[in-house]
């Protein structure tokens, strides 16, 4: 995990901070950019080509382009690319063993033709990359109702798994305030089901810098303030964690990221949540209460142990980062949190992963506010189709798309789920077993 500093004044250069609690998930090898790591904290070692290299605080490490390398351990490091990273500069060859166990098969080995495509070079230039931004750009003219077309969207689901199979994912900690007022407005109206002083535990997963975590409480707490609610917020990184706790923010300068969490809101939201001291606002006292803010891994099977079971677990905008398999495993350890008849919320994910998790597992799509969820993150629509976390616009042409497009869904044990709907009859014959 980490975040990058900037914007820097020098166009040909970046800097990241990385927090490394296992290693780099697979060997790489750049294309272009050089790469000069500074070991601030911990210890570990760099493979670079055949050789391994061990390091402790205080060393740097270079590693030059077209040679395959990858990093273990457990550090803190300060990155400088020369020149800025672009799409298509990395080339991921295979698994670390390190971080992904169990007989993972090289990344090369399960590879698609979509894939080989896409790694594919002539005189060093990638032909899908130009494909790629010559389609941009001719999809940026188009008029909306062109590319909204049956024929034009089914190719611009084309350009998406390309845009895919090119991305190098990697997490970031962007978010804001207030990010899906539909999403919201949904978990206020589920309330409607807890008795008065009731208990509702909710877990906020990848909760970065907290303003997702904090506009959840605010929407419970001032629909029911009569709840005694347990909010656990989660991240795998500790900076990000111990940067929400506090809970306070700068409006001139973008802080771990480069969004600013307060674009979304109002100026009476902003009253209303925040105190505010000249450019730097606080999350009010009544939403930061209670809140337990824990350092964890949503793929960690002990997660489960170590929060317990939920009414409602929040786990958007960090499972489109993972590849599929990944994404996969670590969306059905999710939902082992959620209690019997929660709710689970899961958005900013490939739609394949989400959709095939549901089906496996039997979860049943909340169609209330449906439509308005799907599309109420304007992070997440206006990338499609040429960025990897971009969403597909909702379809209603397809069979099943109250499955697809559902990011609400409802948890129900298979003994104690009721007879099928009408609806849910529909969806069980145009949905493959």
């Amino acid at each position: 995990m980490g975040y990058t500093f900037g914007p820097l004044s020098q166009t040909d250069a970046d800097i990241y901070y990385i927090e490394v609690e296992k290693g780099h998930d697979t060997f790489m090898i750049s294309k272009k950019i050089t790469r000069i790591y500074y070991i601030l904290s911990g210890s570990g070692y760099f493979t670079i080509g055949d050789h391994r290299y061990d390091v402790v605080p205080g060393m740097l490490v270079e590693v030059p382009p077209k040679i395959e390398y990858c990093y273990s351990g457990k550090m803190k490091l300060i990155a400088f690319s020369k020149p800025r990273w672009f799409g298509g500069n990395d080339i991921f060859t295979k698994w670390n063993p390190d971080v992904v166990q169990g007989g993972s098969r090289c990344v090369a080995d399960a590879e698609s033709w979509l894939t080989r495509f896409v790694r594919f070079r002539i005189f060093g230039k990638s032909p899908a990359g130009r494909y790629l931004q010559l389609n941009q750009y001719l999809w940026n003219i188009l008029p909306a109702s062109f590319t909204a077309l049956g024929p034009i969207r089914r190719y611009g689901s084309f350009l998406h798994a390309l845009a895919q199979a090119q991305a190098g994912r990697a997490q970031a900690f962007s978010t804001y305030f207030l990010r899906n007022r539909a999403e919201l407005e949904l978990i206020g109206r589920l309330l409607d089901q807890k008795s008065k002083a009731d208990t509702l535990r909710v877990a906020v997963l990848g909760c970065s810098t907290g303003a997702e975590a904090y506009s959840v409480a605010w929407r419970i707490r001032s629909a029911r303030p009569d709840l005694k609610l347990i909010l656990r917020a989660v991240d795998i990184s500790r900076q990000a964690v111990e940067f929400a706790e506090r809970g306070v923010y700068s409006l001139a300068t973008p802080q771990l990221a480069d969004t600013s969490v307060c674009s979304a809101m109002t100026a009476a939201e902003m009253e209303e949540m925040l105190e505010r001291d000249g450019d730097v606002v606080t999350v009010k006292s009544w939403i930061r209460e209670g809140i337990d803010w824990q350092v964890g891994d949503a793929g960690d099977p002990e997660i489960v142990d170590a929060l317990g079971p939920q009414d409602m677990v929040v786990a958007n905008n960090f499972l489109c980062h993972m590849h599929a398999p990944e994404a996969e495993r670590c969306l059905c350890n999710i939902a082992r949190l959620v209690c019997p008849h929660g709710y689970l919320f899961v958005s900013g994910v490939d739609l394949e992963v989400r959709t095939k998790v549901a089906i496996d597992l039997g979860w049943k799509p909340v169609q209330e506010l449906l439509e308005e969820i799907h599309e109420g993150d304007r992070a997440l629509g206006g990338p499609w189709p040429f960025h990897y976390g971009g969403i597909e616009p909702l379809n209603k042409a397809r069979g099943d798309w109250r499955l697809r497009y559902a990011a609400a869904y409802q948890l129900v044990p298979p003994a104690t789920a009721p007879p099928p709907t009408r609806l849910e009859k529909e969806l069980a014959d145009v949905i493959p077993e």
